[in-house]
């Protein structure tokens, strides 16, 4: 059943970057693009971490969000400067 109660709204990293990305864009504009590849990890295996790759060239930092794997709530939206 799609619906079940144990099912988790985030189960990859796949979903947890287009998620990311469609957070970011409205926030960041386009440029967010400039820091793909996006990696994501899952911390505690509760929790997706996605960051941006900060090229050579680039200065500042990159996106991070923090999602929550089981219901999608966003923990934690930030740019390092």
């Amino acid at each position: 059943n799609v619906f079940s109660k144990n099912r988790d709204f985030v189960p990859d990293e796949k979903t947890a970057i287009k998620i990311a990305e469609a957070i970011w864009l409205p926030i960041y504009g386009d440029d967010i693009y400039t820091q793909r590849p996006f990696k994501a990890k899952l911390v505690n295996s509760n929790v997706w971490v996605v960051e941006g790759t900060m090229a050579k060239n680039m200065a500042g930092g990159v996106a991070y969000i923090e999602i929550r794997k089981k219901d999608c709530k966003v923990l934690k939206v930030t740019h390092g400067k």
